[in-house]
């Protein structure tokens, strides 16, 4: 089937590849053309593990292309997936202008009949100003065209996305009633049919169902972990141990062990925008999402929980102390900086009058670009920001290690060397990435989330 992807984002280029893969004839689109201009070179403009290769075994087998003739685009696909970004308005809610812009371009060059798929996060209600767009357009042309908008939202989690689309635990589409929706629906039972067959569910519901369950989902998970982070807090004030009770509850499978991590906050491109457009779309009804704005509120909070602690830790005073930061991007696997709660504490330690020594595997040049729009008005302030080549460079002379992102190869440190390596046995981990019981007997003084009751200063 031919398939044309609007959108070659992080969610439109993993869509377009694994389409391509699954034996599809995929074009795909975007305005940018130093991003075209990369992908027709071979190269990739987001990090994402394995995509390289999906992309580049798609492009010689001459199933994917890339352009930014918008005319063509659409000549091509009898699938059109917008895939275009759903930024955040002053007021929180989903800015369509990119979605309706893409509707439009569909609608003054179509010639036949076309199924429209939303597949960008978007607010209930926006596969209707789709098809309006998209009607304006035909009747401007005097074109008596039919067509239908169907949702089909992505769950890709970033740094698994690949796989998460090649073998996803549901598929949701929905489409119209009438008999262009029913047509549609044929349509993506075609342009899903290897995974059906492979045994992946397919749910179909109404448009605005679908549109619903993609927020639901993230406000979910992003509840889940605010929930967690509020009682880690807890634990460090009545002497629990956070992990012993996420085991304890997430072993009860009404629960489920997924998304109970204590941590330093939730970030990224999803959930905090997410979160958001729920409560704006809410408040348009003229209803209140409590919940939901407590899960917001905790998790601006959760973000300066460590700087807390690191600041309690030193007498309120910063001045002069040097610190290794490990971990940049909001999650291990990708470079994405959006929200990332390493920000919110490089802000505090620097405009404290520490020093930062920074690694991060991918995501450094994407943080020098994000930290200079933070500091535009102290830019002095990042003089203080160094980067390392590697994680054990950023220990020399560090006062303390903090670690903000739990990439594998955290994980995996040899304590006696991370020691051995600070100026001051100290480490502040806002991943809970190791045993309280084994930094100690390392010689390592420990500060984790919700983990008081087994850690201690080491003498």
């Amino acid at each position: 089937m031919k398939i044309t992807i609007i959108g070659t984002g992080y969610v439109g280029l993993v869509t377009g590849a694994c389409l391509a893969d699954a034996g599809h004839d995929v074009f795909c689109l975007d305005v940018d053309q130093r991003k075209i201009a990369m992908l027709n070179n071979g190269g990739i403009p987001i990090h994402e593990p394995g995509l390289d290769e999906v992309v580049a075994r798609n492009r010689a087998a001459g199933r994917l292309q890339f352009s930014t003739d918008v005319e063509a685009s659409v000549a091509h696909g009898d699938v059109q997936f917008i895939a275009v970004g759903t930024p955040p308005d002053e007021d929180g809610s989903a800015d369509l202008k990119y979605v309706v812009a893409a509707a439009r371009n569909i609608g003054r060059y179509m010639t036949g009949f076309k199924v429209i798929v939303d597949k960008s996060t978007v607010p209930v209600g926006t596969a209707e100003k789709v098809a309006a767009a998209l009607t304006d357009e035909l009747q401007a042309r005097g074109a008596a065209l039919d067509f239908s908008v169907a949702s089909n939202p992505e769950f890709l989690k970033e740094g698994a996305a690949v796989k998460d689309f090649m073998h996803p635990d549901r598929i949701v589409i929905g489409h119209g009633s009438d008999a262009a929706g029913l047509k549609a629906q044929q349509v993506m039972r075609e342009v899903y049919a290897r995974f059906e067959h492979d045994g992946h569910k397919i749910y179909w519901m109404d448009v605005r169902s679908a549109e619903f369950t993609k927020y639901a989902a993230n406000a979910m998970l992003a509840t889940r972990i605010s929930f967690m982070n509020e009682l880690s807090n807890l634990a460090d004030k009545v002497g629990v141990d956070i992990e012993a009770v996420r085991m304890g509850i997430g072993s009860d499978p009404r629960i489920g062990p997924s998304f109970l991590l204590a941590g330093c906050g939730y970030g990224g491109s999803c959930f905090p925008k997410d979160v958001q457009a729920l409560s704006r779309t809410a408040q348009e009804y003229g209803h209140d999402l409590k919940i939901l704005g407590a899960v917001e509120e905790v998790n601006e909070a959760q973000k300066h929980v460590l700087g807390a602690k690191i600041t309690k830790r030193f007498d309120k005073n910063l001045t002069g102390k040097q610190f290794a930061l490990w971990g940049l991007a909001f999650k291990p696997d990708t470079d994405d900086m959006r929200e990332a709660s390493s920000r919110v504490l490089i802000q505090t330690l620097l405009r404290a009058g520490a020093k930062i020594v920074a690694f991060d595997p991918v995501a450094i040049e994407e943080a020098k670009r994000v930290l200079a729009l933070d500091f535009a008005d102290d830019a002095h302030l990042l003089q203080n920001l160094r980067y390392a080549e590697n994680e054990m460079q950023a220990l020399d002379n560090a006062d303390a290690l903090i670690i903000v992102t739990e990439w594998k190869l955290f994980r995996q440190a040899n304590l006696t060397q991370v020691k051995a390596g600070l100026k001051q046995a100290i480490i502040f981990d806002g991943r809970n990435l190791y045993d309280p019981q084994t930094v100690q007997q390392a010689g390592l003084e420990y500060h984790a989330m919700g983990r008081a009751v087994l850690t201690q200063s080491v003498s």
